[in-house]
């Protein structure tokens, strides 16, 4: 985006779509170009600090930040999730089918059903959303009848990284932070998986989108950014 700041949802959507992959903010062991760095800066701190250095509140811009992470996803300008890594990413639209090609799958909302390495509460979260539409964490474990929250989570990013669920947005709680709905990947952006490249061309378009983002990286920084 060059010197100027994003400032606004739209800016926020064309910077994803110029770098291709971003993390939402900075990790240290990725190369990856942060969304927070094009609204803040190189060096600005994500909190209003007192005398002692102790944090008392979000900077505007963190705020800022933290909102869009999620209504990005929400109105489908980016996609959101852990799909390639442990960190928290934002994928223009324009590489998801590339993406996508990786699974090996058809690009239909049930298409996870042919996936034969999916656990059997990986198979019952993905049932689960598939029915009843996009879900909260919460939500999921009512359906399923079951309250082992971390095996949930567990099969929640599990399913990210093998791109069968992905994040639709937040959603409000009457207490605590506001919880991310999952939705089915294919089923939330089904308009860029109609053509699909062969898995060369879409490893060869991935690469060169973590290439284009950053100064100087080696193999090993690919593929730690492409998991």
């Amino acid at each position: 985006m060059g010197p100027s700041r994003i400032t606004s949802l739209e800016a926020a959507a064309a910077y994803v779509d110029q770098v291709g992959i971003t993390v939402a903010w900075g990790k240290s062991d990725l190369v990856l170009p942060s969304l927070w760095q094009g609204i803040a800066g190189q060096e600005a701190d994500w909190a209003v600090r007192d005398e002692s250095g102790k944090a008392t509140e979000f900077t505007p811009e963190f705020r800022q930040l933290w909102r869009w992470k999620d209504e990005l996803p929400e109105r489908r300008l980016a996609c959101a999730g852990r799909h390639f890594n442990a960190a928290a990413l934002l994928i223009a639209p324009r590489l998801l089918a590339d993406a996508y090609a990786l699974t090996g799958r058809a690009g239909a909302a049930e298409d996870f059903r042919d996936d034969p390495e999916l656990e059997a509460l990986e198979r019952e979260v993905a049932e689960a959303v598939l029915e009843n539409g996009p879900l909260i964490a919460p939500e999921i474990r009512r359906v399923l009848a079951t309250d082992d929250r971390k095996a949930v989570e567990r099969a929640i990013k599990r399913l990210q990284r093998r791109f069968v669920l992905t994040n639709a947005g937040a959603v409000e709680q009457s207490q605590g932070w506001s919880a991310i709905s999952q939705d089915l990947f294919a089923r939330r952006w089904k308009r860029y998986l109609r053509r699909r490249p062969d898995e060369g061309k879409a490893r060869q378009a991935l690469v060169l989108a973590v290439l284009s983002g950053t100064d100087e990286v080696s193999a090993a920084d690919v593929a730690g950014a492409l998991g």
